[in-house]
């Protein structure tokens, strides 16, 4: 259930961070609206997930499927161009994300 809470909170989280591009400053109110809403769900489940979750393991999870699901977004939504550099790295992010929660013996996850 605890990583379950987290799938939501990130997939909020790139909702919302998809939909402020979209708000162009927070002047259109649709996307405004998206973008609180959808940080203020993410925020409040990322916090739920911190009561089972050690801190390092959810935030490594939550930054890296974030930044993967944001630039996929970009490229979906807006159009914009992923070259081979940023599509490396972010293949290199989720094998940091993996690398966390299969090998990590920090605290039980």
């Amino acid at each position: 259930m605890k990583y379950l809470i987290l799938a939501i909170a990130i997939i909020c989280e790139v909702i919302a961070t998809s939909a402020l591009k979209a708000s162009e400053g927070f002047t259109k109110p649709w996307p405004s609206l998206i973008v609180v809403a959808g940080y203020g769900i993410a925020f409040y489940c990322l916090s739920l997930t911190l009561k089972s979750i050690p801190v390092g393991i959810a935030y490594a999870i939550w930054s890296g499927l974030g930044i993967v699901l944001v630039s996929a977004a970009g490229w979906i939504l807006y159009k914009q161009k992923l070259d081979a550099g940023a599509i490396v790295g972010m293949l290199l992010i989720i094998a940091g994300v993996i690398v966390v929660n299969v090998f990590s013996k920090s605290e039980a996850h």
